[in-house]
This record gives C-alpha cells, sequence and structure tokens, in this order.
C-alpha cells in the first residue's frame, strides 16, 4: 500500500461522496485518474484492506429489528460456519473471537421471525453447536476513522 492508497482510505472511509459520479469526483479531488482510483480501490478490496463500501441505514427508523449472535463452534470448522453465515444478506459483521464462543455475527432483518428462521437454518444447517441470541435493546453507534496517509 502507497501513499495514494493511505489518501484514498482516508478519504472514502467516513465521508464517501454522494452524487451521480462519485468516483470521478474523488478522483479529481484525489489527483488520479477515475480508472486509476476505480482500479486501485478494487485492489484494496480484494487485499482486505477494504470489506464493503455501502451505506450505514439506521436499520430501526425503517422498521427492521437486529440482534448479536455467538455460536460455539469446533475449531476445525470455523471457516466453514463463518462462510455459510456470511451468506445471508442480513449478516452485516461476521468475525472470530478467541472464546468458547468464537464465531459472533450481527443480524439485522424485518422482523424478529425472520432472525429466528435464520437462527434455525444455521442451528440445523451448520452443525454449531451452542447459538447465544442478544437481541437489541438499544441502538449505539461508535464512529471510528481512521488517519493513515502522511500529513
Amino acid at each position: 500500500m502507497d501513499e495514494v492508497d493511505k489518501k484514498i482510505l482516508d478519504r472514502i472511509q467516513s465521508d464517501f461522496p454522494l452524487e451521480k459520479k462519485p468516483f470521478e469526483s474523488l478522483s479529481e479531488e484525489l489527483g488520479v485518474g477515475e480508472e486509476e482510483l476505480i482500479n486501485r480501490i478494487r485492489e484494496l478490496l480484494d487485499e482486505g484492506y477494504i470489506r464493503r463500501i455501502g451505506p450505514i441505514i439506521n436499520s430501526r427508523k425503517i422498521g427492521m429489528v437486529g440482534t448479536l449472535v455467538a455460536v460455539k463452534v469446533s475449531e476445525d470448522r470455523v471457516k466453514d460456519v463463518a462462510d455459510f453465515v456470511s451468506q445471508y444478506s442480513e449478516v452485516s459483521h461476521n468475525y472470530r473471537r478467541e472464546h468458547d464462543y468464537n464465531v459472533w455475527f450481527t443480524i439485522s432483518a424485518e422482523s424478529r421471525e425472520r432472525i429466528d428462521e435464520i437462527l434455525d437454518e444455521v442451528s440445523e444447517k451448520s452443525g454449531v453447536e451452542e447459538i447465544i441470541d442478544l437481541p437489541s435493546k438499544r441502538m449505539y453507534k461508535i464512529g471510528v476513522s481512521f488517519s493513515l496517509a502522511e500529513e
């Protein structure tokens, strides 16, 4: 990753342009060609520096419900279970923890019934040992932004 990549990451992580041609606008601002910018972003995605580019929606305001889920999975099945869980569009975060409950993920869905369907499928089809369902009671949003480029 070079300084241009760092400037790209600094710029897009919390203030992505909301306009018809955002990459054109970003390329002008950052002083790189639009095609080069898009290629660099693709590489950053491929290399895992960027997980996704998309909006963060206040799910409660649009009538959705959410939960945090912890599952206990045998060590040899962690990747398979994580890959299975990630197939659901309702899952926004999925990560491994050093704990007996070693795979954690969040679900935002249109109803509690849909969350229950997903959890039933995860239980039946992925072979998890135990599931802890921790429904959201109150929403907390923490904004984090990293400065990568040299000043």
